[in-house]
């Protein structure tokens, strides 16, 4: 199929006054790492239970490969797999038991996929242990276990590094890099800005349920405005050496370097300038905003009317229950 994996457009999800969702358009391309950015409370496991068609939308369509889950349901889902909030397991049953017990419900050949997808998340050496006694990480790993016996073309994941330790985080990143690398389009619901800055291709940051930007994050970080940091022998004399060359401004020490805004080609002048009177360099670096500079820019502060809208409990399409 050539359809795109994922199409919303004016989506809305109102309860009673509240509106969580507000005329939210995004699109996910195939082969994307997406990134679904928001504060707590922002709308995005609200979004992602519309399109997995766990909740209808008070307005508004989503797509998935082409496919609205509100109208055709379970057959909108083929392909289609992740886990919405944590995932849910019977915590007395190993994880293997659990695995095939989904893998019968899915139907079809998926028993036969159960013990690639447990060596793909790297856990057939405790396939045999209660899931009770798994951590944390080890539970989210098994959920996109579980979500890979459906074979998706598309995998939804609603914070999966979420109260993940440092190893665990390390762990679930090169997961997703793993399979994306492998051809699968994802789409990751997190806070974690730096996850998503390593991860994602593309993004999406929402605020109070509307869409503030989406695009790939290089041309996000491009639209912010970017200086350049200075450190040379002498910096009071560096500043006087900026204040006199053309197409360099504001100027200025700050934490023992000098700052400055420049085009690229004044800073090639500059560089030469500064040598000519005698100073050593010895660092000039492009002073970029990162994605959580942009990020807390487009979602701090708060407008009349917003209102944080507690998310439900836990959904997961793929098996888990």
């Amino acid at each position: 199929m050539t359809e795109t994996p994922v199409e919303a457009r004016g989506l809305v999800k109102q309860y009673g006054r509240i509106t969580a969702v507000d005329h939210v358009d995004l699109t996910v391309n195939r082969g994307d790492v997406y990134g679904f950015l928001g504060p707590n409370g922002a709308g995005k496991t609200t979004t992602l239970r519309m399109m997995l068609g766990l909740i209808y939308p008070t307005a508004g369509s989503v797509r998935l490969f082409g496919r609205d889950p509100t109208t055709e349901g379970a057959a909108a889902l083929n392909g289609v797999a992740g886990f919405v909030e944590a995932p849910r397991f019977y915590p007395y049953l190993s994880a293997r038991t659990n695995m095939q017990m989904m893998a019968a419900f899915d139907g079809d050949d998926a028993v036969s996929r159960v013990e690639a997808a447990l060596d793909t998340v790297e856990l057939t050496a405790r396939a045999d242990d209660k899931v009770g006694g798994y951590s944390h990480g080890m539970r989210q790993r098994l959920g996109i276990a579980a979500a890979l016996l459906r074979e998706p073309r598309l995998l939804l994941l609603d914070e999966p590094a979420t109260g993940l330790d440092p190893g665990g985080m390390r762990d679930m990143r090169a997961l997703i890099r793993r399979l994306a690398d492998g051809g699968m389009t994802v789409l990751l619901s997190s806070h974690l800005l730096a996850e998503v800055e390593e991860l994602c291709d593309r993004v999406a940051i929402v605020r109070a349920g509307r869409i503030v930007y989406e695009g790939a994050i290089a041309d996000l970080k491009a639209t912010a405005t970017t200086g350049y940091r200075l450190r040379t022998s002498d910096n009071t004399a560096a500043i006087a050496v900026c204040e006199a060359q053309a197409g360099v401004a504001s100027a200025r020490l700050d934490g023992g370097e000098v700052h400055l805004d420049a085009a690229e080609p004044a800073v090639a002048e500059l560089s030469v300038a500064l040598v000519e009177s005698g100073l050593r360099i010895t660092a000039l670096v492009p002073d970029s905003a990162t994605l959580e500079d942009l990020f807390f820019r487009l979602t701090e502060g708060s407008t009349p009317g917003e209102t944080e809208v507690p998310e439900p409990a836990a959904d997961v399409v793929g098996g888990v229950a």
